[in-house]
């Protein structure tokens, strides 16, 4: 099969490898129908993810439809559409039963796929602890609306959910990237009284502003003076970091007022620096962390329902037998890409 792989530190290359093989009795083969590249691969390839296995398949964003699996796995069977998500984890251990299954002891816990074990940019991939997973997809809901569930949109609702947003609070949202729009999305499930999102790219906010009129957008050159003219306390009460960029953790606790939380989804390439002499005071509370993508059920049941709606992000549709210009495209962010699928070959 054709599988889009990790050779070294600046390359990926799309190669023929044999297709996967349950290896463990709570395993599935997964046929991909529809993927995706995400941000997070492009860290895998400017050398900036330590744990990524050169030889790797990449990819960890997916949908298909199972083909087999293991003897002990219960929720799906062959012929179920189902979401991938982005986390491997048992749902056994003391971290899993508490939900941070981004921290799952498993040697292979937490995110595995396309980093450690075989992704899924190509023809199949093998998920383990498939009960835990994979999620079946409504019939109601199409493979480009569920596309996003098992990484991105994960990631925008984790957040969201961690950040103790109310109804009187003013968030800020920074970057307006793939992730950032999946979190503003899930933001805005949970009715704030105002929601601003910073970007240095005026195309994106562009694309705030038409599909989400109600919400503010300001550019990072004058965003704190912005948010301190558009909330209530000197600062967003709320701010859900998501950009990854130079200084946009600074950005984010300069912009939080007294007693905010500052919830940080963002991978860095680089260290940042958390200078407490400067933050004295501010009492602020820092979440961060991988995505502890374990609602998926949650999130399709919103899909369904018509509360989420990723779909405007696929702006490019490439077939796996092209995703090297796929990522060439992504990677130096040309012809207005947000987000590009992949489809399983160059006949659908």
């Amino acid at each position: 099969m054709l599988a889009c792989t990790y050779i070294e530190k600046g390359k990926f290359q799309l190669v023929e490898k044999p297709k996967p093989v349950l290896q463990n009795d709570r395993d599935a083969i997964v046929r991909v129908t529809l993927g995706s590249i995400c941000t997070s691969d492009l860290h895998i390839k400017h050398g900036s993810v330590p744990k990524a296995v050169p030889g790797i398949t990449v990819g960890h964003e997916m949908v298909g439809v199972v083909e087999a699996v293991g003897a002990a796995v219960a929720s799906v069977k062959p012929g179920d559409r189902v979401t991938v998500n982005v986390e491997t984890f048992c749902g056994q251990c003391f971290f899993c039963k508490n939900g941070w299954v981004n921290n799952c002891t498993d040697e292979n816990g937490g995110w595995a796929l396309g980093c450690r074990i075989d992704g899924g940019q190509a023809e199949y991939v093998r998920v383990p602890y498939a009960d835990q997973g994979l999620n079946k997809i409504p019939d109601s809901v199409t493979d480009e609306q569920a596309l996003f569930v098992g990484d991105v949109l994960a990631t925008g609702y984790w957040a969201a959910q961690i950040s103790e947003i109310r109804n009187s609070d003013t968030v800020l949202v920074i970057g307006a990237g793939p992730t950032g729009i999946c979190t503003l999305q899930c933001v805005r499930l949970m009715e704030p009284k105002r929601i601003i999102v910073c970007d240095k790219d005026e195309q994106r906010l562009q694309f705030v502003r038409k599909n989400y009129p109600e919400v503010l957008t300001v550019g990072p050159e004058n965003v704190l003076e912005f948010v301190k003219e558009h909330s209530c306390h000197n600062g967003a009460d709320a701010v859900l970091e998501v950009a990854g960029g130079k200084d946009t953790f600074k950005m984010a606790w300069e912009c939080a007022r007294p007693n905010a939380v500052v919830t940080v989804v963002a991978l860095y390439e680089e260290a940042q620096a958390l200078p407490l002499p400067e933050m004295y005071g501010k009492n602020l509370i820092f979440k961060t962390g991988g995505v502890d993508g374990c609602r998926c059920d949650e999130i399709l049941r919103l899909i369904e329902s018509g509360k989420i709606d990723t779909t405007p992000l696929i702006t490019h549709t490439y077939p796996l037998r092209q995703i090297e210009e796929a990522y060439r495209i992504f990677e130096n962010k040309l012809d207005g890409v947000i987000k590009i699928a992949i489809t399983a070959d160059e006949g659908e």
